[in-house]
C-alpha cells in the first residue's frame, strides 16, 4: 500500500486518535523502533534510545533517554543478550512501565553464536530453546531482527499490547499491523527469490551476526573473522581462516562500517577478495517506519551484488 493510501486509511480513525492519550513507548535499537513506529502511525511516535551507529552492548544512556524511560508506558527491547545493562536500567527508571523483551517471546527463532572460525553445516541453524530446555542469554546471538519471520511474530505481539493499552486507537494499530504483516510477507518472498541462486556461494562475514538472515534465505557463511562484535580474533582463529582460504577461495568478504580493516588484512594476507559492507542496524538509514524494510532490502542487495561477482 502506498503512503498516501495508508494515510487515507488511518485518517478514517483520526478522531479517536486525537481524543485518546498516546501511549509513551520507548524502544532500544533502530530496527525495533522502525517496527513500532510503523504500528503507531496515525497515533504517535515511539522514542529511540540507541541511534544507528552506536554500540548497543555498552551504550551509555543520555539524560534525555533517562527521562524517556521514566515517562514510558511501554518499553520494547531486544533483550539483555544485546544490551546487558538495559534490563537493570528499565527496572530502575521505568518501574511502572510494561515491557516486551522480544527475544523472550514464544515463536521467536533464536540461534546461538557459532564460536568456530570456520562454520560446519551441522552446527549452523540450531535454534536455542528447542532442545536445551529453555532460553539463555549466554551464547545467544541477539541479531534476531534480521529474520523477517521474527519481525512478523513481534509485530503481532506489539500491536496487541498497544491495543490493550490504548483501546480507543485499537483499530488503527490493527490496521497498521495488517499492512505491515503484508509488507513483511512480500519482502520475505522477494528476498527469497533474490537469494535462491546464491545458496552455494562461499563467503566470510566480519562477525557472526547474520545467521538469522542466512538461515531464513538459504545462505551459509563459510566463517567469521570475529565470534561477536565484542571480541577480538585469536591467533588460532586467524590461522584457521587462512587455512580455509588456502583450501578453497571465497567469493566475498562482508565487512561492516566502523571496523578495523587490519583484521581483514590479517586473514586475507593481501589476497584480492571482493568486499562489501553489511549494515545490521540501519546506520545508513534514517530512523522511522521504513527503516526495517529498507535494511533487509539493502542487505539482500549487498549479498546479491557481491556474491554474483558484480561487487
Amino acid at each position: 500500500m502506498t503512503l498516501i493510501a495508508r494515510l487515507m486509511t488511518i485518517a478514517l480513525f483520526l478522531p479517536n486518535a486525537v481524543l485518546a492519550e498516546m501511549p509513551k513507548v520507548v524502544t532500544d535499537i533502530a530496527p525495533v523502533h522502525s517496527l513500532v513506529a510503523d504500528l503507531m502511525q496515525g497515533v504517535g511516535t515511539p522514542d529511540l534510545l540507541i541511534p544507528p551507529g552506536s554500540e548497543p552492548h555498552d551504550y551509555a544512556l543520555r539524560p534525555s533517554d533517562a527521562r524517556a524511560l521514566q515517562d514510558a508506558d511501554l518499553v520494547v527491547w531486544v533483550g539483555p543478550a544485546l544490551t546487558p545493562t538495559l534490563g537493570d536500567t528499565i527496572a530502575r527508571l521505568a518501574r511502572d512501565a510494561g515491557q516486551i523483551a522480544l527475544l523472550s517471546l514464544p515463536d521467536t527463532v533464536r540461534y546461538n553464536y557459532d564460536d568456530a572460525a570456520v562454520f560446519s553445516a551441522e552446527d549452523r541453524g540450531h535454534e536455542q530453546g528447542e532442545h536445551d530446555g529453555g532460553i539463555h542469554d549466554e551464547g545467544l546471538d541477539p541479531h534476531a531482527w534480521l529474520d523477517p519471520a521474527n519481525a512478523q511474530v513481534w509485530v503481532q505481539v506489539i500491536a496487541t499490547r498497544l491495543a490493550r493499552m490504548d483501546p480507543a486507537n485499537a483499530t488503527i494499530y490493527d490496521t497498521n499491523a495488517q499492512l505491515l504483516q503484508a509488507a513483511l510477507s512480500d519482502l520475505t518472498a522477494r528476498t527469497q527469490a533474490t537469494m535462491a541462486p546464491l545458496k552455494d556461494k562461499r563467503f566470510l562475514v566480519f562477525h557472526d551476526a547474520y545467521q538469522y538472515f542466512e538461515t531464513r534465505f538459504g545462505l551459509r557463511a563459510t566463517g567469521a573473522l570475529l565470534e561477536s562484535d565484542a571480541t577480538q580474533p585469536s591467533a588460532a582463529r586467524l590461522a584457521a581462516l587462512r587455512a580455509e582460504l588456502e583450501r578453497a577461495p571465497v567469493e566475498c568478504l562482508f565487512t561492516e562500517a566502523q571496523v578495523n580493516d587490519k583484521v581483514s588484512q590479517a586473514v586475507t594476507g593481501g589476497a584480492e577478495i571482493p568486499t562489501a559492507t553489511l549494515d545490521p542496524t540501519g546506520i545508513d538509514q534514517g530512523p522511522g517506519p521504513q527503516l526495517y524494510l529498507r535494511l533487509i532490502e539493502q542487505m539482500a542487495d549487498q549479498f546479491a551484488t557481491c556474491l554474483a561477482g558484480n561487487g
